[in-house]
């Protein structure tokens, strides 16, 4: 039976980061049996080491974001505040996450999706705040992103399904992140004020 293309892209990036877990595992692990023999940590091998880590917590946010999400699926908040720890290691762009609980992997899903979307939209960096309403259990994602970046017609997309937007691959966030929430029936609204930009779905 054929996949939608959208389940078929999300196999594609689960056996991607999969594939790619592997052989920066055993990097890690070389440095670390190297620390344990004693030898000196040569500036060398600590921007080896920070390289791993980076690219360590970059694969684990991709593998949620572009995964496949299976049903009733949940991610502790640890992890969840584990992964955008390590992301933000050293980083331009910061995220805040206050949700306090765990969360339904799907629904992490669409708000790492829109915080791809804001990272491309933050050349001079910032801080991104993810926050969920008490009244509705929705979420609300806000940071100083420039609408103009990438281009103002891929947020504009976002907020209206019925005109996708042709997407770099770079920006293919802002082609999945709808498709992802129209799933469930939910849409999306944008807030854009001086120096300051607010999702909400």
């Amino acid at each position: 039976m054929w996949q939608s293309n959208h389940n078929l892209a999300s196999l594609i990036g689960s056996r991607i980061c999969h594939d790619l877990i592997s052989p920066i595992g055993a990097i890690s692990n070389g440095l670390e049996l190297l620390s344990l023999e004693g030898r000196p940590v040569t500036p060398e091998l600590a921007l080896i080491s920070e390289s791993v880590g980076n690219a360590n917590a970059r694969i684990r946010f991709l593998r949620i974001a572009f995964g496949l999400a299976g049903q009733n699926q949940l991610i502790r908040r640890g992890e969840i505040a584990s992964i955008l720890d390590d992301l933000c290691a050293g980083a331009r762009v910061q995220f805040d996450w206050t949700p306090t609980a765990d969360l339904q992997r799907d629904r992490v899903q669409e708000i790492f999706l829109a915080l791809q979307c804001f990272e491309s939209a933050m050349p001079h960096g910032g801080t991104v705040s993810v926050t969920q309403s008490a009244e509705t259990s929705g979420w609300e994602v806000s940071g100083p992103a420039e609408f103009h970046r990438p281009a103002p017609h891929l947020w504009e997309s976002l907020a209206d399904p019925a005109r996708p937007a042709e997407v770099l691959p770079a920006q293919v966030q802002f082609a999945l992140l709808p498709a992802v929430l129209n799933e469930r029936g939910a849409r999306i609204s944008l807030e854009s004020a001086p120096g300051t930009l607010t999702m909400r779905f």
